[in-house]
């Protein structure tokens, strides 16, 4: 028979082994739980977001330019990663956007509380709102013109690069048709002709 002890700790060993698998079940389940949080809350500000910039007054303009200004820096910000990974020497332009991306947040927030005050109240400062609509085109004007400064870089790489290869693609076609092309059956009618020629001459006497 087996003593007690030693099924007693058979025992313990299985309880403790599912505990570890619980708590590693748990551990899962929580951060499974945080990451779909994060993401409903974010799928929930952005549908938010575009429900409030339907509105047609002020608080609906605020909420657009919101709209409009991250997807703007959001672009650019991509352009300049794009580029960094391709090896372009970018020089002080990554700082120059995340300063952009720093002024961004700060007029999104403005703009989000000017359009929650102007949907909970009729008196609103409207000199402020053409503030925030220099603020915008100021911040977005930017993001554009850097991805146009990137884009014109690009191409200009790219076309020495094309221009390289029609130079090529000419020299070799040029070089091609340089080059005689003989017919096999021309070869062999020249090597009977000469056959034929060597036959007919007389032997040299010895």
């Amino acid at each position: 028979m087996v003593p007690i002890s030693a099924f007693l700790t058979i025992a313990l060993v299985v309880l403790l082994f599912l505990l570890i698998l619980g708590g590693a079940g748990v551990y899962l389940l929580v951060k499974v739980g945080k990451k779909a949080t994060k993401k409903a809350r974010k799928v929930t500000t952005r549908v938010v977001s575009h429900v409030a910039a339907m509105d047609p007054g002020d608080a609906g303009e605020a909420e657009r330019m919101r709209l409009d200004l991250r997807r703007e820096v959001s672009i650019t910000r991509q352009a300049v990663e794009h580029a960094t990974q391709g090896g372009w020497g970018l020089g002080d332009l990554p700082h120059l956007v995340a300063e952009i991306e720093s002024h961004a947040r700060q007029l999104d927030a403005q703009l989000g509380m000017y359009a929650q005050q102007s949907r909970v109240s009729a008196y609103v400062d409207h000199a402020a709102l053409a503030r925030l609509r220099e603020h915008h085109a100021k911040l977005t004007t930017a993001c554009a013109r850097i991805r146009a400064d990137l884009l014109n870089d690009q191409m200009a790489h790219s076309a020495s690069g094309i221009e390289e290869i029609r130079s090529r693609t000419d020299l070799e076609i040029e070089a091609r048709r340089q080059a005689p092309v003989l017919d096999p059956l021309d070869q062999i009618d020249e090597l009977y002709n000469r056959t034929m020629i060597d036959r007919a001459r007389p032997e040299e006497p010895r």
